[in-house]
């Protein structure tokens, strides 16, 4: 298991390094409003898949996607300066829809889920002036009972 715990360290390293870079060093304009969400690298280290999102439609996420490639050789000759690491990963660079999906999946939840009861109850007629007691207000006890005769948590009172 401890491969793992490298590797995911490995992954938060770049993902922070390249957020930097892009950042601070590279000067192509699609990029500026490119967002890395997540790396996950292959296990033998060798390829590196960065997600990342963008504001726009789908052309202008293919736009900052061209604009991520055409700086992956420089990003990827940055991070060999910045960590100390035997070999670099080859970057390949991907839209992440994890949002999208979250957002399509919710807005299908709602339209499938039925109104909350509460909220439905909220819209009653409020003009409706004969309102009967509910259960909890009548009495419980038998008949000829008195209210003086039972205990607060309805037992019997004793007659000390």
């Amino acid at each position: 298991m401890p491969q793992f715990r490298r590797t995911d360290r490995l992954n938060e390293q770049l993902r922070q390094e390249i957020i930097l870079l892009l950042r601070d060093s590279v000067r192509d304009p699609r990029v500026a409003l490119a967002t890395i969400t997540a790396v996950q690298t292959s296990p033998e280290l060798d390829h590196a898949k960065v997600y990342f999102t963008a504001l726009g439609d789908d052309d202008d996420r293919k736009e900052v996607q061209e604009g991520l490639r055409s700086s992956a050789g420089f990003l990827r000759r940055e991070l060999g300066k910045r960590l100390h690491i035997r070999r670099v990963p080859e970057l390949h660079f991907s839209v992440d829809r994890v949002i999208e999906e979250a957002q399509r999946i919710e807005r299908l939840l709602h339209e499938a889920l039925p109104r909350d009861p509460v909220v439905a109850a909220d819209h009653v007629d409020e003009d409706v002036d004969d309102v009967s007691p509910s259960p909890a207000d009548e009495p419980t006890g038998a008949p000829g009972d008195d209210a003086a005769s039972t205990a607060s948590d309805g037992r019997p009172a004793s007659d000390d």
